[in-house]
């Protein structure tokens, strides 16, 4: 039922690019500009404007873009009812999760999906906050599960866990006294690291520690690393610390490679959100929020259930 040539079209919007189009699609550059001059052809409006090497979209090509959007959720949707109706379920699900859920949450989570939806194909992208909710923007996911605490008006944001983040260091070291909460002063003292700008666990750190007084500028920040991975390993060969989710170190410190380091009065429970663009919502994605619900203890409202 696709018109081929309008996926054509989505297809270079979203990359700006013949090139890239044509390998996303597996056909050849000058099918994808045959496919764009037909849609022009019929429309009567350039969809394009070539500037040198690099296009850009026209006005024309935003409004087809726009509605563009809304066909192919049409159809997902479709096809998703579709399968309800044969009591079977199928369709391609895209999803973008920021690095700690990517990374120690949702894989399990996945799985069991998969097994319980073995008819539908499910991928993952992972970025900090920022890039998954660009990516919603940029249409490449149909969902995001994001663990900031930022609030874009233009998406929707819906709670489904939660997660701890504590001080964490390496059992070799000491960092003071052991059966004391370190306090703000001595926090200062100890050098630490810190995920990037950009990064949803950067921003919620932060946001807890102005509770205490202390700003990053007050702090002793040995490096900004762009993984919680990348600091884990710098962790296990360096007197430092670093603010991590429970959920990323569980294995190191059951293994007694890590330790908790207790900091008075800080506490910090961060809420795991999905994301979609306000609007028209995309069938197999509430499905998935659903099931991730469900699995993570967190029942749906009704509200939520008449919208699914």
């Amino acid at each position: 039922m696709l018109d081929f040539r309008l996926k054509v079209f989505y297809t270079v919007a979203r990359r700006l690019s013949f090139t890239k189009a044509a390998e996303e699609l597996f056909i050849s550059q000058p099918a994808v500009t045959k496919h764009i001059h037909e849609l022009e052809q019929q429309l009567g409006m350039a969809l394009f404007e070539r500037i040198g090497n690099k296009i850009k979209i026209t006005r024309a090509g935003q409004v087809m873009l726009k509605h563009a959007d809304d066909i192919f959720t049409s159809y997902r949707n479709l096809e998703y009812e579709i399968n309800q109706l044969k009591h079977e379920q199928g369709g391609l699900l895209s999803l973008g999760a920021s690095t700690t859920i990517a990374q120690y949450f949702i894989p399990p989570l996945l799985a069991q999906f998969n097994q319980r939806y073995p008819e539908i194909t499910a991928s993952l992208i992972s970025g900090n906050t920022e890039q998954v909710e660009q990516a919603l923007f940029d249409k490449t996911i149909q969902l995001g599960l994001i663990e900031g605490r930022s609030k874009n008006p233009v998406l929707k944001y819906v709670e489904f866990a939660k997660d701890e983040i504590a001080l964490i260091g390496n059992v070799k070291y000491n960092y003071g006294d052991p059966d004391t909460p370190l306090t703000a002063a001595e926090l200062k003292s100890i050098p630490l690291l810190m995920r990037e700008q950009g990064s949803g666990t950067l921003e919620v750190i932060t946001d807890e520690l102005k509770r205490l007084k202390l700003k990053l500028t007050d702090l002793q920040i040995a490096m900004y690393m762009g993984s919680t991975e990348s600091i884990k390993s710098y962790l296990h060969h360096a007197p430092c610390a670093a603010f991590l989710s429970l959920h990323a170190v569980k294995r190191e410190l059951e293994a007694g490679e890590f330790k908790i380091l207790p900091v008075k009065n800080f506490k910090l429970v961060r809420k795991f959100h999905f994301i979609y663009l306000q609007g028209q919502q995309d069938k197999l994605a509430q499905l998935f929020m659903r099931f991730a619900r469900q699995h993570a203890g967190i029942q749906a409202t009704d509200t939520e259930n008449k919208n699914a």
